[in-house]
């Protein structure tokens, strides 16, 4: 039921995409236009069409957090190609604890962890250390090829979190709307049509799995039904607040959403320009069905 339902959907977003994006934009410009700084913003369905809205879909902003989808699709992609990847061992030093690690500030120095135990906290829990050892340990040139292979073409991971020599010499994380928008496309069709696309279907599904035990529901969450099962993970650093997820994942017309912002420091303004979007996207994908 859920497939024939799915395929309807997609039926009827080829017929009404066009009028419906065209609306869509116009309300998301207008969203744009209040924010104090710049918003980016990419939305789609699983159908095969063009984006429900691409707005400033393709310049780069910061990525704080959001990178770290990458960071865990990287040890399920080396896992594929490399069986055992993920059980992996990795030691933790206590001088590697930084900012931002409520779960690895209460690791043992010289404790061990597998990459399948730092992946969670790092997704859920948005881990800043446990972060940086997956970083350490795969390589930051590892990451940005498979970043390539996805099709992530202006996304490029420069450093470690909280590394401040690099931040202070620019050297920042930066990926674009449409660039994690296509990454969690893969993740979701290949959970979806139980298909390898930039890992394994089950790998995929492994993924939505974590990303729906996201702690930070602030965002995209938010603005949506109680109801509606969120695949999320969020960003924040100065000037920054992003949030990216899949809508739906395992329901009858799953979307892509992806909201991303810059030069914006009132952060009230920015979740409200979040919620905007998402409520507005939603409204929209809610017609398709």
């Amino acid at each position: 039921m859920k497939r024939a339902a799915f395929l309807s959907c997609a039926g009827a977003a080829l017929i009404a995409m066009p009028a419906l994006a065209a609306s869509l934009r116009g309300r998301i410009g207008s969203i744009a236009r209040a924010l104090p700084g710049v918003l980016g913003v990419y939305a789609r369905t699983l159908a095969e069409a063009p984006p429900l809205v691409a707005y400033n879909a393709s310049e780069r902003f910061p990525t704080a957090s959001i990178i770290k989808v990458l960071v865990m699709t990287t040890a399920y992609a080396l896992d594929e190609a490399h069986p055992g990847v993920l059980n992996e061992k990795i030691v933790f030093h206590s001088d590697e604890l930084i900012g931002g690690s409520d779960f690895m500030v209460g690791a043992r120095d010289g404790q061990k962890f597998t990459v399948r135990e730092l992946i969670v906290p790092m997704i859920t829990m948005s881990d800043n250390t446990a972060a940086n050892l997956l970083i350490g340990h795969f390589g930051v040139a590892t990451i940005n090829e498979i970043g390539a292979r996805a099709g992530m073409t202006r996304t490029h991971l420069a450093r470690r979190f909280l590394d401040y020599t690099a931040i202070a010499h620019h050297n920042d994380n930066l990926s674009t709307p449409a660039d994690v928008g296509r990454l969690l496309y893969l993740v979701e069709h290949g959970a979806r049509e139980g298909v390898p696309t930039i890992v394994s279907s089950e790998h995929c599904v492994a993924m939505l799995d974590i990303m729906l035990r996201q702690t930070d529901r602030d965002a995209i969450p938010a603005a949506l039904p109680p109801h509606v099962a969120v695949a999320n993970k969020t960003g924040e650093i100065d000037g920054t607040r992003n949030d990216i997820a899949v809508v739906a994942p395992f329901g009858d017309s799953p979307f892509i959403l992806a909201v991303m912002t810059k030069d914006a420091y009132d952060y009230g303004a920015s979740y409200a320009a979040i919620h905007a979007v998402t409520r507005a996207v939603y409204a929209s994908v809610s017609r398709l069905a």
